[in-house]
């Protein structure tokens, strides 16, 4: 009774409803795999492509490599440059008005489009992936920090500047505690997308990571193998993404969306 009362909490616990989800999809996959007897060519079966990730696994570990440098040097210089123009930005209405219709502009451009420039600009080599990285990211960033410096109250700004807290000080003590959760918001966006904008520039011209591998795969018809790429992608964005998501946790433990439950009303 004591195990199967264990087994329901762990079951019911937020670690294990994400895995649940996740092996209730594979069983449906599964069952439709078999039901509908497609062949591997088209759908391969979750248990071909789980052989495929052991069979391959220094494959594509060696591969993965490349994508995770482009796709943390892309997301580094999203942070670097979004954040600063984010401020800019929210400082003043005329600054605002220049570049907030270019930063909407560039973002209508697809970038697979644009990312065979770079190549042809910046070689082969890593330079074009970590710029069609920064390209995604770079958007989430400065979208995100904007609102969230422009949300807080603007009564809490008058009480700093009745106790003559200089614009320094405001900044440091009320502007960015306050926007932090908005500005971490915009980076887990940005490191999602800068994963997506690393394989953009793969695709385009490279002979390593896994974008390459993705291609390989596909001219291949290796379903399983492209199945198997995709997995080892998709956990790089959920472990990145997790990591920021406990930085987050570190340095705003304070704030609602923090608190055990999601509650914000104490």
């Amino acid at each position: 009774m004591a195990l199967l009362d264990s087994l329901k909490k762990l079951a019911s616990s937020e670690a294990a409803r994400p895995l649940l989800l996740v092996a209730v999809i594979l069983v449906g996959w599964d069952i439709a795999v078999r039901i509908f007897k497609i062949p591997p060519y088209l759908i391969p079966a979750p248990s071909l492509v789980v052989e495929q990730v052991i069979a391959q696994w220094p494959l594509l570990l060696r591969e993965s490599l490349p994508t995770l440098y482009a796709t943390l040097g892309g997301f580094l210089l999203s942070a670097l440059f979004g954040i600063p123009v984010a401020l800019l930005i929210a400082s003043s209405r005329t600054i605002e008005s220049y570049l907030y219709p270019l930063l909407v502009f560039s973002q209508s451009v697809p970038k697979i489009a644009v990312a065979p420039l770079f190549v042809v600009w910046f070689g082969f080599g890593i330079v074009p992936k970590i710029i069609a990285a920064f390209l995604l990211g770079f958007f989430p960033v400065v979208v995100s920090t904007v609102l969230a410096l422009k949300s807080i109250d603007q009564e809490m700004i008058d009480l700093a500047r009745s106790m003559r807290a200089g614009p320094l000080r405001t900044f440091l003590r009320i502007r960015l505690p306050h926007a932090l959760p908005g500005i971490f918001g915009g980076l887990k966006v940005s490191i999602t997308l800068a994963v997506v904008g690393a394989v953009v520039g793969e695709f385009v011209g490279s002979n390593s990571g896994i974008g390459y591998v993705l291609q390989i795969a596909n001219g291949n018809f290796d379903l399983p193998l492209m199945f198997a790429a995709l997995f080892v992608l998709s956990m790089m964005g959920v472990i990145l993404f997790m990591a920021l998501d406990l930085l987050e946790h570190l340095m705003i433990p304070w704030h609602a969306s923090r608190r055990t439950g999601g509650g914000g009303a104490a």
